[in-house]
């Protein structure tokens, strides 16, 4: 999975860059039809504002997350999108388990 990192209104530092790619990498492992995210980390005053969007084969998945930390923010970010992507991946089987139960029943 690409991952595209960019800061608003901050410098990106490699520490932060290495974060977010070792925390995006624990979704991609939970959900292997990930083709790319784009994450925006921001500073507005005293808010640290991470959000994302994913790119996946049927869905874009977007979360969002607002600190005082940016790492708890990027913590909850990651937290966000993992639920999101156990609840596409759960929609997709059920889906398909159901195709097959139904032509188990048409034959």
């Amino acid at each position: 999975m690409n991952v595209n990192i960019t800061g608003h209104h901050f410098p990106l530092t490699d520490a932060l860059r290495g974060y977010v790619s070792s925390k995006f990498a624990r979704l991609s492992r939970h959900f292997d039809h990930l083709i790319d995210a784009s994450v925006v980390l921001s500073v507005e005053k005293l808010r640290h504002k991470a959000e994302a969007t994913l790119h996946a084969r049927g869905a874009n998945l977007h979360a969002e997350a607002v600190d005082q930390d940016m790492y708890a923010a990027i913590d909850m970010l990651t937290d966000r999108l993992d639920v999101q992507t156990r609840k596409f991946k759960e929609k997709i089987r059920s889906h398909h388990a159901k195709d097959v139960h139904k032509g188990a029943l048409l034959s």
